[in-house]
């Protein structure tokens, strides 16, 4: 997936680090470092000499209980800084909620709006329908100076998951471009420590709302809660906040917004790829006729289970259940498909062994190709991976031809494209075969 932004690119396959500059004296964690232009050009500097592709200035602090600053104080801060940076050649991003400030810092040459307001004001939107800029998209329940005055759900993740997509879709409505838009679901913004927790541990549902996806929970104040830290001082989080990145991206996030950019960059350094399996049943062992759907459903679960005992191996998301009919060799029963996404450190002719051990245990026999079978577990994809001998091709060559393939795994990656380069769902659904309906 790629993130337009302007003069910009990011293939967001790979995390893209985005250091933050805060030209403020009242943000919660770096409040007067950076107030001096040679002190903020100077971290600028650094953060990319380590790694960072964007920088986003700030100029107002949405700490909770922060104090609203004018748009031409908050400018007055930001101009110097943004001037410079972009003469540098940097990637700028201006993290402000104000459109007058945003349109000024875009005919200044920044690359990116990151408002922490979502895109709510109209006056963003005809900025944005203006420019090419990319575009952050951040939920936040009311204003920052009351937003932490006991926040209320019924379900965090469903709610922040409506909002995003109802946000993203108002803007591409507006004629704004798929591609210049990336979500951020606003760790800490009107939300509780728990709240919070309970959202970022659901990452993954964000993802499949098929946009680039932003970490931003550097120094929040639930990183201390999670990781139980008592230090005060915030930058006591850098190293909590890099696991929680990690974390991040492992459910599928692919900006990472960051305050301590070097630490961030070695925690990413542990980011295993991710894999995606193709799941199917059509022989079940000791069903009545009339379980059979049933029976193939359940061993289809015993081997997700199975996966989940597999060394450093993580399952990150599970598709719905389709039904197919047979496909190539059609005088046999129906499938029941699903694709798993998964996160392991295991090189892929191991994980091929060890796919075919779960087959084994679970009787699959090899009497005929594409014939009756207890499970079957392919790799449709491995990231970076581009591979073929006799035992094993990456990506699957028959990825796109098969529907009962194709439409689990768009549900949990929309618009994904293979190791390849290849683009998940190029082929008609009408000429693909196995004809796939989500039970």
């Amino acid at each position: 997936m790629i993130w337009s932004c302007s003069g910009f690119s990011f293939d967001t396959k790979m995390p893209v680090v985005m250091g933050i500059l805060n030209i403020t004296p009242d943000s919660f964690s770096d409040g007067g470092d950076y107030e001096n232009l040679d002190a903020a050009l100077a971290h600028a500097r650094e953060m990319v000499a380590q790694g960072a592709s964007i920088i986003d200035v700030g100029g107002e602090s949405t700490r909770p209980g922060a104090d609203p600053v004018s748009p031409d104080e908050e400018w007055a801060r930001i101009e110097p800084v943004v001037n410079a940076l972009v003469a540098e050649g940097v990637c700028v991003s201006v993290d402000t909620r104000h459109a007058e400030v945003a349109a000024k810092a875009v005919a200044a040459g920044v690359s990116i709006i990151n408002d922490v307001s979502g895109f709510s004001d109209p006056a963003m939107v005809e900025l944005a329908q203006s420019c090419d800029a990319g575009l952050v998209v951040m939920h936040m329940k009311g204003e920052p100076a009351t937003m932490q005055d006991n926040p209320t759900y019924d379900d965090v993740v469903a709610e922040v998951c409506d909002y995003l997509r109802q946000r993203a879709a108002d803007l591409e409505a507006a004629g704004i471009a798929h591609e210049r838009i990336c979500l951020d679901p606003g760790p800490g913004f009107g939300k509780t420590p728990k709240q919070t927790i309970e959202l970022m541990r659901n990452l993954h549902e964000v993802v499949r709302l098929g946009y680039p996806v932003m970490c931003a929970a550097s120094r929040k104040g639930y990183v201390a809660y999670a990781y139980r830290i008592e230090d005060e001082d915030p930058k006591a989080r850098d190293v909590a906040s890099a696991a929680e990145a990690l974390l991040a991206c492992e459910l599928g996030a692919s900006v990472v917004r960051t305050h301590n950019v070097a630490k961030t960059a070695e925690g990413l350094a542990d980011l295993r790829p991710y894999v995606l399996l193709g799941m199917g049943s059509n022989v079940a062992i000791m069903a009545e006729k009339d379980e059979l759907r049933d029976a193939k459903i359940a061993q289809i679960n015993y081997a997700i289970g199975q996966l989940c005992m597999l060394p450093d191996t993580q399952i990150i998301d599970i598709a719905s259940f389709y039904a197919s009919e047979p496909a190539y060799y059609l005088e046999q029963d129906e499938f029941v498909n699903t694709v798993v996404l998964m996160r392991t450190g295991i090189p892929p002719v191991e994980l091929l062994d060890h796919l075919h051990g779960i087959e084994n245990m679970l009787g699959r026999v090899r009497e005929r190709e594409n014939g009756p079978r207890t499970i079957d577990i392919d790799i449709l994809d491995y990231q970076t991976y581009t591979y073929s001998n006799d035992r094993l091709i990456l990506p699957h060559p028959r990825v796109n031809e098969r529907d009962f393939v194709v439409k689990p795994l768009l549900e949990i990656l929309p618009g994904h494209v293979l190791s390849d380069g290849t683009k998940v769902g190029v082929i008609p659904e009408a000429e693909r075969c196995g004809a796939a309906t989500r039970i």
